[in-house]
């Protein structure tokens, strides 16, 4: 039976403009397609931290340019990220399927809606900075017309905030279950299209979810047997940058909870990538969360590399 693996790209896999993206999506297919060949039936959630923002910009800057646009929200945004990084990726991954005589494996992008609570607690108290620097005029009228929330960045100008709450519910989980192992699957790009629940409607939220929360809560809820989390080193490190740094190999749950305890990782940086792993390492024996490399991902699979999480 074919080992279930989600695998959450980092935002080294995608690169920062267009024609980055577009060479960079090259290298990340043949990783990709390599876990096929090994008999894996593949999941790809992915980042969209340089692409939300362009896109965020370029819909601001036509809001600024014709006054009677209506300003873009943040949840449409996300929306379209996920297809133009999924457009990229799912025809960069079919092109290397054919390229290895692979003619039966469809590949597919999926426009993915995430439930949060409305009353989470990060709405109250948004952080994660998006888009373009502002002078204080600038951020003033966007908060008075928009309703941005802006602050001040490290003095390098004003920036709008939002909120990064928690993933609740996958609301295509189930077409992504119907079709896991039958096609290979891009889902839950850039954490998932914010969303909260009103009745039966759904409405866009303000926010951006953390993509490594998304991607665990997936491999969970689609019963995949290893989440790997690619990021910019190939194992993840206590005493990151000190004399006596070490870097980890497999480590169990408890052992990774108390690192997070000590303060070993950076808010904002690894600290979500090892929660996120924890969460789903722990939620069933057996199951494995891998932080590596995104050209080691095979051999962390194969258990040579990266930073293995198990219970």
């Amino acid at each position: 039976m074919n080992k279930r693996v989600v695998v959450a790209l980092g935002g080294n896999a995608l690169g920062n403009t267009l024609s980055e993206q577009k060479i960079a999506v090259k290298s990340t297919a043949k990783t990709i397609v390599d876990l096929v060949e090994e008999g894996c039936d593949v999941v790809v959630t992915h980042g969209n931290g340089p692409q939300i923002g362009m896109i965020n910009n370029a819909m601001a800057a036509l809001t600024r340019e014709v006054k009677t646009q209506p300003n873009t929200p943040l949840s449409v945004c996300v929306a379209m990220s996920q297809a133009y990084i999924g457009y990229d990726l799912q025809n960069a991954i079919r092109e290397e399927l054919l390229n290895r005589g692979i003619k039966d494996l469809p590949v597919m992008s999926m426009v993915t809606q995430v439930r949060v609570d409305a009353d989470d607690p990060a709405f109250k108290k948004p952080t994660k900075p998006i888009g373009h620097f502002m002078t204080k005029e600038e951020a003033e009228f966007a908060a008075s017309h928009y309703d941005y929330v802006v602050k001040e960045d490290a003095g390098r100008g004003y920036r709008r905030v939002v909120a990064s709450p928690e993933p609740k519910e996958i609301i295509e989980l189930n077409a992504i279950k119907d079709l896991v192992g039958k096609e290979l699957i891009i889902a839950c790009g850039g954490g998932g299209i914010p969303v909260t629940r009103d009745g039966y409607a759904l409405n866009g939220a303000s926010a951006v979810i953390d993509k490594d929360w998304t991607s665990s809560l997936l491999a969970r809820e689609i019963d995949a047997d290893i989440l790997v989390i690619l990021t910019a080193i190939e194992k993840a490190a206590i005493r990151f940058g000190q004399p006596d740094q070490e870097w980890l190999d497999t480590i169990t749950v408890e052992e990774a909870k108390h690192h997070i305890a000590n303060g070993e990782f950076a808010p904002g940086s690894m600290k979500p990538k090892i929660e996120a792993a924890v969460a789903f390492a722990e939620s069933k024996p057996g199951r494995v969360a891998i932080i590596t490399l995104l050209e080691k991902s095979k051999a962390g699979i194969a258990g040579e590399t990266g930073t293995r999480i198990v219970l």
